[in-house]
Order: structure tokens, then sequence, then C-alpha cells
């Protein structure tokens, strides 16, 4: 797998059902032990709040880490839920926390579960997503006299500079999707007439905007 959504930012939505307040915090993490200082964090934050129940998946398709916390509501009507929602919206590298202060009417195993998962979809559309890509690096060396012009090329025809570092010479560092290199050979043929070509330097997964 070499592309998988994420979430765009950190958000909070809050909704209201029989008078029990459900605040949903969305956070991009990419190790469990950030999401779990998350979690801590909001437990301390909002400790007048009788549950801090959480989801996350971490890491990309087709195996990632994936872990929920009813938090002492009835087993499946919390954690469960949440993580539906992220799975359903093909997430990952995020955790959602519900935390919820409660209004004095029970809400029955139905109710926690379609509330606890309205929460997270209602954060879910504030937040926005992002696409994460693994690409391959490619360096690429330049005189001064040409690195302005071949870069401008590049960028013009949708190839993504990664960094561009002075010296002695001008290195840019291209992100190619592997399907993608031998449109960049053919590209770097023409615009430098065939006299450069690149080295791979290793892989990175970069972001873009998917909504």
């Amino acid at each position: 797998m070499t592309t998988y959504l994420t979430v765009a930012r950190d958000t909070e939505a809050e909704i209201e059902v029989k008078r029990s307040r459900f605040l949903c915090t969305l956070v991009r993490v990419e190790e469990e032990t950030a999401a779990r200082a998350v979690v801590a964090r909001l437990r301390k934050q909002h400790w007048d709040a009788r549950h801090h129940c959480s989801a996350l998946v971490i890491g990309p398709p087709p195996s990632p880490v994936e872990r929920s916390s009813d938090d002492g509501e009835p087993a499946g009507t919390a954690g469960a839920p949440m993580l539906d929602v992220l799975r359903g919206a093909g997430l990952s590298d995020v955790v959602a926390v519900v935390t919820r202060w409660f209004g004095g009417t029970l809400l029955g195993a139905g109710g926690l579960v379609r509330a606890y998962g309205d929460a997270v979809r209602t954060a879910l559309a504030e937040a926005g997503t992002l696409r994460r890509s693994l690409v391959r690096e490619h360096r690429l060396e330049l005189d001064h006299a040409d690195a302005g012009r071949v870069e401008s090329e590049l960028r013009t025809r949708g190839i993504a500079v990664l960094d561009t570092a002075y010296g002695a010479r001008v290195s840019l560092t291209l992100g190619v999707p592997p399907a993608g290199e031998p449109r960049l050979a053919t590209l770097l043929a023409e615009v430098t007439a065939g006299a450069v070509e690149t080295t791979v330097a290793g892989e990175r997964w970069v972001d873009s905007l998917d909504t």
C-alpha cells in the first residue's frame, strides 16, 4: 500500500443527546504512545467528565495498529463504534477521544452506540482529510545557472520538489511515486537535454490535500 488518508487538522466537535454532552477530539498521531498522551491530557483537562472513550488507527494499510476503549461504558457501546467510524472513513494516523458528561438520562446500548459514532462523524466533517503517499526520493545535482529553470519546469509539470540545498552546486530532492519514475526520467531528459540523471536517496511519506 502506497497511499492512505489521515485527518487534515486536529479538531473538536460536540453533540448533545438527552442532555448528555459528547465532545469528540481528533488528533493526528503517528505513534501509540502519542495517542495515549492525548487521552491522558484530555482526562486531566476535562476532569469533571464521566468517560473518556477512545479509538485509534496508526500506520499504513493493510495492517495498521487499532485500539479502542469503552472507559467504563457498557462493553462495545463506545470505543468499538468510534473505531468503526474511523475504519469506514479509511483513516489512519489518528486518535479519536470522546469525552462524555452524563446528563441524567440513560441512553441504552443502542443510544450510546449512535451517540459515540455520531460524535466522531461530526468531528471528521470538521477535520477534513489529507492523503499520505509513499514517494521515492530522487536527488538531482545541477549547476546554479540551470537550477531555477529546471526546478520551475519540474514543479509546473507536477513533480514534487521536497528540498532544495545550495552549495557548490544546487541539490534538488524530488518525490515521485514508484509508478511515476519513468515519467520523471522522460521529463528530465527533456528539460536538461539528457545531461542530468537522478540518484535514488530513499523513501518517505508525504501529504497532499484530499478534500
